[in-house]
This record gives structure tokens, C-alpha cells and sequence, in this order.
């Protein structure tokens, strides 16, 4: 059984640019959130879906100081991207993480992995309903994976690498692919009202006084703990909404031709 994960890192951000390089006590957003992942036990490699764009040498720079690798594709075609960084590994399981969450736990994606395998599942996320905005994963067979990238017809499918496979899965009442979604075990967080993710200046000025405050290596539950102990720093990224970037694509969605 090989499961391999990818996270996505691009340079290009119209929000915050270069957001996963912004440094915080002397390592880069980039190099916390990759170390974190290493510590999951269930992966057994990690490679970076980057792209083509001239800063993208800064994203190689992290992977090759950290000794991950990596794949240049597509900035539109995320789908693409990702697969082709997936395709030459033959895994079984791809687990999809996004470098927008420096503070992703490996405890959630170890759990997101077992959940999926236990179950049979072509696709598991961690429930959109019940974890912090800043901690997705999502754990898919390659099948899965290979038969969005051959099918997805959508802009917002192509953007968004997953939408192909969980809008027809079970958890949503589909029949093509057997999906569920992983409980919180600490139970029910609002993602719209919990964020440790990085897309505005707001989101890096939350993560740089969390990352001074606690350090890099502690569980998710601590990091939010810490908001809710301190309600000023919790309320200055509060006004941003969860998943703002999938409801852009919505909006804008058109079949590729």
C-alpha cells in the first residue's frame, strides 16, 4: 500500500503574493507546513504541484532544501497538475493538501488516511462541517483521482482538483464514487468561525503571532485554543468567509470546450 501526498504551492497569489514565503522566526510558511506533513506516518513520500512561473524557483528552493520532490504543470489546470505530479509514483492513495494551511496536523492526515482505507473509500475529507478553516485534507485512491483527470469537463473541476469526485460521491447522495467525510474527534468547529489558513495579510498576521506564541510543532487544537484564549487576535482575519476561492469558481464555471 503506497500513499502519497502532494500539496499544491504556486507563487502567483492575487490576494497576498508570494504568501507561502512570508517567514515567520526565520523559516518560510512553505517549510512549516511541509515539516508538519513529514510527520504524518501514513505517508510514505511527499512531492509539491508547483507550476511554471518564474518565482516558482523560490518554491523548488524550499523542496530541494527539505528533500522533496516536486512538479512543474499547469497554473489553471490544477487537476493536470496534480495528477501528472501523482501519475509517475503509481500510488495507491493520493492524499490532496493545499500549502495555504501551514498549520495542517499530521494526527488529521494520518486520521483522514486510515478513515479512507478502513472504509473502502475512493474519497475522504475531513468534514467541511466540523474542522477549522486551515486543516483540509483530502485522501483519494489514484483510480479516482485518474478518472476526474480523464472526465472533469468544468472549469471549476479542473481549478479545484476534487469537485469531479465528491460532488458524485455517496456522502452527497451520488452513486459513481463511495465517499465520506472524517469526523472531528474534538468535536464540532465552525469552519467560518475558526481560520488558520493563509490568503490575506489578516490570515498572516493570525499565523505569525500563533507561530511565535506556541512554536511550530503542536497539535491543531492548541493553535485554536490559543485564538480562543485570546479573542483580539482571533477577531483580526474573523470577516473573511470559508471556501471563498471554490465559490469564485462557481460563479464563473463554463464547460472546456
Amino acid at each position: 500500500m503506497k500513499v502519497l501526498a502532494i500539496t499544491q504551492a504556486r507563487y502567483g497569489s492575487t490576494r497576498l503574493p508570494a504568501k507561502i514565503l512570508k517567514e515567520v522566526e526565520g523559516k518560510t510558511l512553505l517549510e512549516i507546513h511541509l515539516s508538519r506533513i513529514l510527520r504524518a506516518g501514513s505517508i510514505d513520500k511527499l512531492k509539491i504541484a508547483t507550476t511554471g512561473e518564474e518565482g516558482s524557483r523560490f518554491i523548488v528552493a524550499v523542496a530541494d532544501k527539505m528533500g522533496v520532490g516536486y512538479h512543474k504543470g499547469s497554473v489553471e489546470d490544477v487537476l493536470s497538475r496534480f495528477y501528472e505530479t501523482a501519475a509517475p509514483e503509481k500510488p495507491d492513495f493520493v492524499v490532496r493538501l493545499t500549502s495555504d494551511c501551514p498549520l495542517i496536523d499530521p494526527e488529521v492526515i494520518d486520521g483522514v488516511v486510515q478513515f479512507a482505507i478502513d472504509g473502502g473509500y475512493d474519497y475522504a475529507r475531513t468534514d467541511p462541517s466540523s474542522f477549522p478553516d486551515g486543516l483540509d485534507t483530502e485522501v483519494m485512491t489514484f483510480a479516482a483521482l485518474e478518472r476526474a483527470f480523464k472526465e472533469a469537463d468544468l472549469t471549476s473541476e479542473r481549478e479545484h482538483v476534487t469537485p469531479y469526485i465528491w460532488k458524485r460521491g455517496s456522502a452527497l447522495g451520488g452513486k459513481v464514487f463511495k465517499t465520506g467525510h472524517f469526523p472531528n474527534p474534538a468535536g464540532v468547529f465552525n469552519p467560518s468561525d475558526y481560520r488558520i489558513t493563509l490568503d490575506e495579510a489578516e490570515d498572516f498576521e493570525v499565523l505569525g503571532a500563533l507561530i511565535r506564541a506556541l512554536g511550530t510543532g503542536r497539535p491543531w487544537k492548541e493553535y485554536i485554543d490559543y485564538l480562543l484564549e485570546h479573542p483580539e487576535l482571533k477577531s483580526i482575519n474573523s470577516r473573511f468567509g470559508y471556501n471563498e476561492g471554490y465559490d469564485k469558481s462557481i460563479k464563473n464555471d463554463k464547460k472546456i470546450k
